[in-house]
């Protein structure tokens, strides 16, 4: 009943088979449907799209970090929404300087392997990260 999430790959338990997320893609439960599944490829999209859309061609700027961070999460949020799937939403997102400082996350759920899900994407350009999570619990 619960899930890890540590690094870029995220081990899915399900009825005792092991379904790994690699180069975003998920392979789904067979009881699933795309309706109701989460989708590991759409989320991803999703959230590529919104980090290009909010800082994709500027370089670090820290007084801009808490407006970045804001309009990623919001855009997510709503791209999620529009997809009309049974799920709430918790979107992460953190915005760090490339400067040769390190950065360890981790994260742990208690939830329902055979609905839940989770997507993270690791973007980055000359001079910065930009790691974004996205939790779905189904609902």
């Amino acid at each position: 009943m619960s899930g890890s999430i540590v690094g870029k790959y995220v081990p899915f338990y399900i009825r005792q088979l092991t379904y790994i997320l690699t180069s975003d893609v998920l392979v789904m439960d067979e009881y699933q449907t795309e309706e109701t599944a989460f989708v590991v490829e759409d989320v991803s999209k999703i959230i590529k799209e919104s980090v290009e859309a909010a800082i994709g061609g500027h370089a670090y700027q820290h007084n801009r970090v808490n407006q970045w961070t804001t309009i990623v999460v919001e855009q997510c949020l709503s791209q999620l929404s529009k997809l009309g799937r049974p799920f709430k939403y918790i979107v992460t997102c953190i915005i760090m300087q490339k400067n040769g400082a390190g950065l360890q996350t981790a994260s742990t759920c208690f939830w329902d392997n055979t609905s839940d899900g989770s997507c993270v994407v690791r973007w980055e350009n000359k001079s910065m990260y930009c790691i974004v999570t996205v939790f779905g619990l189904a609902i």
